[in-house]
C-alpha cells in the first residue's frame, strides 16, 4: 500500500486548501449572518451561490464522483484528502463544491443505476449545482436500522407506481431548490426473498399526494446546508412506471451501492472536522491562562491534545487504507474496512470535539464558535447510514465465522 498522493491529488489540495483560507473560512461568519434575513432558514445565503461560482471556476467541482463522464473522475484515494480539507467546514465547502450529502449519493444512484433519461431529467441539472435532492428511506415507525423493514408501499396501477407511506429525518427534503425524491419501498411486501422486496422510484417534489409535515432538527440544529431534514407524508403520490431506478426489487441492493461510498465520505469529513478542533485546542490553550499559567501547560490539556494528535493519524491511515482497497478490491472487498471505519471514526471524533468544548468552556457550547456544531454533526453519524452497533454486528459475525 502506497498513500503517497499523485501529482493530480497534491494539484486539488493546494487549490482546495487556498480556496479554504481565502474564500470558505471567511464566510462562515457572512452566511450566519445572510441567512438570518432570509425567508427560508433552509435557503442558499447569497454568500453560498458565490463560493459555488468561484468552485466551479477553480474546477472544484463534483470532486467525489468517480465517474470522469460526469465528475472528476478521482478514485477514493484521490478524493480522501479533498474530504477531509472540506470537512474543516461542513456547514459550507461541501455544498460550495457540489460534493454535499444527499445529493452526492443520489447523483451516484442515478449516475450508476438510471437510465438514460433518468439521467438527462436529473443527474444533469444536479451536476451543475441547479437544483436539489433528497433520499427517502428511513421511517419512524419501524427500526430503520434494518431496512427490510420498511413500510412504505410502492403499487404497480397500470402505467403507474403509487407510493403510500411516512419517512423522516429526510434529509434535503426542506431545501428550496429540492425537486426530486429518490424513495425506498416495497413492491412486493410478500416477497419470499426480504432483500428483493424493495424497489426505489424517483418522484418529483411537486407531485400530488406529498406532503412535508415537518422539519425535524439534529440536536436543535436546522442542519441548513445539507438542506433540513424533514418528515415526509406521501399520500397515493402516483408516477409513472419509468421512474422506477434498476429493476422492481433491486432498492435493498441499490441502497447497499449507494451507502458504501457515502459511509467513507463521511468518515473523510469527520477527520477534517477533528483537525480543526485540534487546531482550535491549540490556539485556546496558548491564548488562556488559569491558575497562574497558560492552559498549554497544564497536564491533562497537554494529554487531551497528544491523544487527538494520535487518533487522527491512526484514523486516517484507516480511511487511506479502506480508500486504497475499494480502488483495488470494490467495496465489497473492502466490507471490514468500511465498517471498521464507520465505527471507529464517529465516536472517535466525538470524543476529540468534546475535550475541545471542554477546554473552551461556555464558549464551547455556544453559537460564538464551530464546536458545537460540529458536535452534532459527528454524533449524528453514529446513527446515520447505520448506527455502530449494527456494523458491529455484521463485522463480529464476519469475524467469528472464519474459525467455524
Amino acid at each position: 500500500m502506497d498513500f503517497t498522493f499523485d501529482a493530480r491529488t497534491e494539484e486539488l489540495r493546494a487549490a482546495l486548501l487556498v480556496f479554504m483560507d481565502e474564500h470558505v473560512h471567511p464566510a462562515e461568519r457572512v452566511a450566519d449572518e445572510q441567512r438570518a434575513a432570509l425567508d427560508s432558514p433552509w435557503a442558499n445565503p447569497p454568500v453560498v451561490e458565490e463560493l459555488k461560482a468561484e468552485a466551479r471556476r477553480q474546477g472544484l467541482w463534483n470532486l467525489f464522483l468517480p465517474d470522469s463522464a460526469y465528475g472528476a473522475g478521482l478514485t477514493n484515494l484521490q478524493y480522501a484528502p479533498l474530504a477531509e480539507i472540506m470537512g474543516r467546514s461542513p456547514q459550507l465547502a461541501p455544498t460550495a463544491t457540489n460534493c454535499a450529502a444527499p445529493d452526492t449519493g443520489n447523483m451516484e444512484v442515478l449516475a450508476q443505476f438510471g437510465d438514460e433519461q433518468q439521467r438527462k431529467q436529473w443527474l444533469e441539472p444536479l451536476l451543475a449545482g441547479e437544483i436539489r435532492s433528497a433520499f427517502a428511506m428511513t421511517e419512524p415507525d419501524v427500526a430503520s436500522s434494518d431496512a427490510t423493514n420498511i413500510t412504505t408501499r410502492i403499487e404497480r396501477d397500470g402505467d403507474s407506481y403509487v407510493i403510500t407511506g411516512r419517512k423522516w429525518y429526510i434529509s434535503g427534503a426542506m431545501h428550496p431548490d429540492c425537486r426530486i425524491f429518490i424513495v425506498m419501498g416495497k413492491t412486493d411486501p410478500g416477497g419470499a426473498d426480504v432483500r428483493r422486496q424493495q424497489s426505489m422510484v424517483l418522484v418529483p417534489r411537486d407531485t400530488p399526494g406529498i406532503t412535508i409535515t415537518r422539519a425535524m432538527r439534529v440536536f436543535g440544529y436546522e442542519d441548513h446546508y445539507h438542506g433540513g431534514h424533514a418528515e415526509v407524508v406521501f399520500d397515493q403520490a402516483r408516477v409513472p412506471v419509468s421512474h422506477l431506478i434498476g429493476e422492481e426489487g433491486g432498492g435493498f441492493a441499490i441502497a447497499q451501492a449507494r451507502l458504501g461510498p457515502g459511509r467513507i465520505h463521511h468518515c473523510m469529513r469527520l477527520i477534517g472536522m477533528a483537525e480543526r478542533a485540534i487546531e482550535l485546542m491549540c490556539r485556546r490553550a496558548v491564548s488562556r491562562d488559569a491558575f497562574g499559567k497558560a492552559l498549554a501547560q497544564q497536564g491533562v490539556v497537554q494529554n487531551w491534545i497528544a491523544d487527538a494528535r494520535v487518533a487522527v493519524e491512526q484514523l486516517r491511515l484507516l480511511v487511506l487504507k479502506t480508500a486504497w482497497m475499494m480502488d483495488t478490491v470494490g467495496n465489497r472487498g473492502a466490507h471490514t474496512e468500511i465498517q471498521a471505519i464507520k465505527i471507529a471514526t464517529p465516536r472517535t471524533v466525538v470524543g476529540i470535539l468534546d475535550r475541545a468544548i471542554q477546554l473552551y468552556g461556555a464558549g464551547g457550547v455556544s453559537q460564538d464558535h464551530p464546536l458545537a456544531e460540529l458536535y452534532a454533526a459527528a454524533r449524528t453519524l453514529m446513527i446515520a447510514d447505520g448506527p455502530d452497533e449494527v456494523h458491529q454486528r455484521s463485522l463480529a459475525r464476519r469475524e467469528i465465522k472464519k474459525y467455524r
